[in-house]
Order: structure tokens, then C-alpha cells, then sequence
């Protein structure tokens, strides 16, 4: 029987480092759930200290996930440990994962420490965190770049001092295959105590080689892998998930475990998380990119007829292309529409939440023939309001024609008070958000402005998402309707609620 492979979902803590990628404590407990679905194994859930929005997320997903061990992040510190460990206490099952920086660089540059002083607070910390669960994981930050003698010293000493699982990280994204896969082999060999604790890998994508570094420790012994949704994540990004996983599942002949992850259930993840973050799968995405499974158009269609195998090594079924299609119009009630929400992983915590994105499902619904599950996802998305929610859109009137300057009439509330303002722009859309910025006066600058189509067909909706930036604090906004203009809108109120929230949150390298 193969061994099991573990895996760790850090989409909610390394995956929102991504600069404009934050995530509201509800949507984290979306995805969260969304997770718990595909059976992963470990929901890596945030880093506790560095705000208390990420102390209230952890604890959210905490006492709403039973399924998944929920894990929060602390440096080597007291304080950190202490708070992650409050964090967890409703957990069902609970990991605290703890890390130090272990290469010279880091050690000198950062940490200002010595090897020894290292080592010391390392274990000191692992002993710590077993004082809130017997679940503790400890990182060598940067072990890419580590000596290896001097890993093997502070890893067999972490798991002497009760450390289960070993995460070895390329923090830099530095390694190569063949490089990476001989570091955990070397590391299983040469640590005596090396069979009390499971090896796991940590891989950035900088060199784009963060699903093939993790693969390689995988056949050279890790257990556990630590990946995202959409390879989501800072710089370049972490190993995808979905990756991970069906290699593994497709390349049996060569690896000896598996995981115990549906992968019918990856499609939905990538959507939602997608969705949330504003970040889009590129159509050419292994897996989950709209063109995955294309030949010529849509899913699977001519060129595979004959013999699916011929071009095709997974079905497109099996990580969840044939259930995107939602059997609902403008006559359906209540009871499916809370039902079909309730399978995607969308629950409502009062009946007006319910009854608001009902109502705007029935608009869509006279807009639309054909609704589907990605616009029931933007649907909701765009429905939930943040705590702080000082601006709305009331109202909005473009005049765009052949010859003439557009023009945009906008009526917003600002802090509960109503403001209008025309302005013209280049196109609709310029005017529109030169408008809303007269009015709101909010000094941001717009880095990104990119519009996707949810669905297909020329009544599908269009999901704008921006990014801005102010004052070196970067955030993105969506929005979503079948008229561009609104849509954008949308956006850009959403990030402009966003951008006036608090902004002390840490960063887990600081």
C-alpha cells in the first residue's frame, strides 16, 4: 500500500502575501470551507500576531472547520507562540507552526544571531508551542540556502525538543530538482532521530520550478507538501496545489503515495480563491486554466473523440470541469438556490444575506438566459460588504457616443452622506472612475485595471478587478455585472473600502 501524502494549504496565510491578495476574515472562512471539501489535510489559517484581523480570521476558520487541522504561523517568539496558540484553542485539531531563519545570510543579515543562538530559540520555541497542542511544525527559514551540517543540528534538536513535522523551505525559491531532492535524502539519513517526524517541503516559484522541487523531495521521502490554490503567493508564487496533486494522482508508476485529496473539488477552489483575490487563472494553466483541457474549443471536444487518451492524460471530470454548470433560471425559489449555494460551499449567516443575494440573483436571472456556478460565486462576492463599507454606489448615468466625449453622472454615499458629481473621460469607463475619484478624493494610484468574462456569450458578465496603491499599501477590488461600466464601478468602490481599512498587519519575514 503506498504512504500517504500530506497535504498543507497555505492559500490563507503565505497565498495572501501576495501584494493586493488580502482577504476579509468571511472570505477566509469561505475558502476555508471550500478546503475542507477537497480534503485537505492542513489549513494553514494565517500568522496570528501580525494584526488583529488575522488573530480574529485564524480563530474564525478555527471554530468553523472540523475536518482539516487548522495550523496558524509564529516566529520563534514567545508573544507569537502565545497568540497562535490562542487562536486555535477552538479548533478541532490544531498545529502551531514556528520558524527561524537557519542560513548564513539570514542568520547574520536579519537575525543578527549566531548559529548557537539559533538553535537555541528554535527549541525553545518548539517547546512552547507543545504547551498548547502535541501538533508542533518548525521551519528553517531559508534551508535552500542553509548549510546542511548545520540543519541537520538544529533539526534533530527541534524534534528532540517535540517537533512532529520538519518543513524544509525553499524561501527564495533558489533550488533546482535533482539539488532539492538530494537535501531531504541527505536530511532523512543523517539526522538520527529523523523517523520521529514527518519531512515536508515548502518550495517558492521564483524560477518557476516550485511544483518540480516539490515533487522531486516527494520521490526523494518528504510526506507533506505545502502549497496554494492557483500556486497563489508573494513574488512569484508558491506550488500549486492542484499541480501537486495530480501528478501524484496521474504518475502512479512512479510515486509511491498518494493523498487523499477529491479532486473533483479543485476546480470550485480555484474559482472561489480566484474570485476573492482578483487574481485570474491565466486560460493556460495546468489543470484549472480555461484552456486546460482544449483542444480546439471548449472543454474536450474534437480533437479527443476518437480516443480521449491520445491528447488527454486526465479527465477534464475529474478535477471538477463537468459540474460548472448550474441548472437554475428566474423561476427557481429560495430552497434551490440556498441549495445549490450550500454545494458550492456558500452559507448565509442571516436570512438578509440570503434574501439580498436572492433578490440580486433574480436580477441576473432577467438579464441572463443560462446562469452558471462562477456567476453565482461573483454573484455573492460581490453582494457581501465589508464592516466599513464607507462608500456605496447609488447610482450611475454614461453618455457615450461616435464623435462626442463620454461623460459620467455619479451619485455615491460617502459616510452615509450623498455626493454627485459629472465628469468626462477618455471612455465610459475613465469617466466613471475620474468621477467617482472627484468625489471621494481618496489621492490612491491605479496599478491595474483588467476586465474577464465570468461565463460565455455576450450576456455573460464581465468581472473587472483593480488594483491601487497608496502610500506603499497595495490592494485590489472586484466587481461584477453584465454591463462593463458598472462592473468597474464596482471595483473600484470595492478597493477604495478596502484601501480606508486599517493597515497594521505584519509581515511573517519581518
Amino acid at each position: 500500500m503506498s504512504d500517504k501524502l500530506i497535504i498543507f494549504d497555505t492559500t490563507l496565510r503565505d497565498g495572501e502575501q501576495s501584494p493586493g491578495a488580502s482577504m476579509t476574515k468571511d472570505e477566509k472562512v469561505r475558502i476555508a470551507k471550500s478546503l475542507e471539501r477537497m480534503r485537505v489535510d492542513i489549513i494553514e489559517a494565517g500568522f496570528p500576531i501580525a494584526s488583529v484581523g488575522d488573530f480574529e480570521a485564524v480563530q474564525a476558520v478555527a471554530n468553523t472547520i472540523t475536518d482539516s487541522r487548522i495550523c496558524a504561523l509564529a516566529r520563534a517568539l514567545d508573544k507569537d507562540i502565545d497568540r497562535a496558540g490562542e487562536a486555535l484553542k477552538g479548533a478541532n485539531a490544531s498545529r502551531i507552526h514556528t520558524f527561524i531563519a537557519t542560513s548564513p545570510i539570514h542568520m547574520k543579515m536579519k537575525l543578527r544571531m549566531e548559529p548557537d543562538q539559533v538553535i537555541e530559540n528554535a527549541v525553545k520555541a518548539v517547546k512552547r508551542a507543545r504547551r498548547y497542542t502535541d501538533d508542533v511544525e518548525f521551519s528553517p527559514e531559508d534551508a535552500g540556502r542553509s548549510d546542511p551540517d548545520f540543519l541537520c543540528r538544529i533539526l534533530e534538536a527541534v524534534i528532540d525538543a517535540g517537533a512532529t513535522t520538519l518543513n524544509i523551505p525553499d524561501t527564495v525559491g533558489y533550488n533546482l530538482p535533482d539539488q532539492f531532492g538530494s537535501l531531504i535524502l541527505d536530511l532523512r539519513e543523517r539526522i538520527p532521530n529523523a523517523d520521529k517526524a514527518v519531512f515536508s517541503v515548502h518550495c517558492h516559484n521564483d524560477l518557476g520550478l516550485a511544483v518540480a522541487n516539490s515533487l522531486s523531495a516527494v520521490l526523494n521521502g518528504a510526506r507533506q507538501v505545502e502549497c496554494t490554490i492557483n500556486g497563489l503567493g508573494e513574488r512569484a508564487g508558491n506550488a500549486a496545489i492542484e499541480e501537486i496533486v495530480m501528478a501524484v494522482r496521474t504518475r502512479q508508476d512512479m510515486f509511491s503515495c498518494d493523498t487523499n485529496i477529491d479532486t473533483t473539488q479543485i476546480l470550485a477552489a480555484s474559482r472561489l480563491v480566484s474570485g476573492i483575490t482578483g487574481f485570474a487563472v491565466q486560460p493556460n494553466k495546468a489543470i484549472v486554466g480555461a484552456n486546460a483541457f482544449a483542444h480546439e474549443s471548449g472543454i474536450h471536444q474534437d480533437g479527443v473523440l476518437k480516443s480521449r487518451e491520445t491528447y488527454e492524460i486526465m479527465r477534464a471530470e475529474d478535477v471538477g470541469w463537468n459540474t460548472n454548470r448550474m441548472v437554475l433560471g428566474k423561476h427557481s425559489g429560495r430552497n434551490a438556490f440556498r441549495a445549490r449555494l450550500k454545494e458550492l460551499g456558500i452559507e448565509f449567516e442571516s436570512e438578509t444575506e440570503l434574501n439580498a443575494t436572492f433578490s440580486r440573483f433574480k436580477e441576473l436571472a432577467d438579464k441572463k438566459h443560462e446562469i452558471f456556478d462562477e456567476d453565482l460565486q461573483a454573484l455573492v462576492s460581490d453582494t457581501v460588504t465589508l464592516d466599513n463599507e464607507r462608500v456605496r454606489l447609488i447610482s450611475l448615468k454614461v453618455c457615450s457616443e461616435t464623435g462626442e466625449t463620454p461623460v459620467a453622472a455619479v451619485t455615491l454615499s460617502v459616510d452615509d452622506e450623498e455626493r454627485q458629481v459629472e465628469m468626462s473621460g477618455s471612455g465610459p469607463v475613465d469617466a466613471t472612475l475620474k468621477a467617482i475619484e472627484e468625489i471621494v478624493q481618496s489621492k490612491t494610484e491605479l496599478q491595474l485595471y483588467s476586465v474577464n468574462n465570468i461565463t460565455s456569450g455576450t450576456d455573460s458578465q464581465g468581472e473587472v478587478n483593480v488594483r491601487l496603491e497608496k502610500g506603499g499599501r497595495i490592494v485590489s477590488g472586484q466587481g461584477a455585472d453584465t454591463d462593463i461600466v458598472i462592473a468597474s464601478a464596482k471595483a473600484y468602490i470595492n478597493a477604495l473600502n478596502k484601501i480606508s481599512e486599517p493597515a497594521d498587519r505584519a509581515h511573517p519575514q519581518v
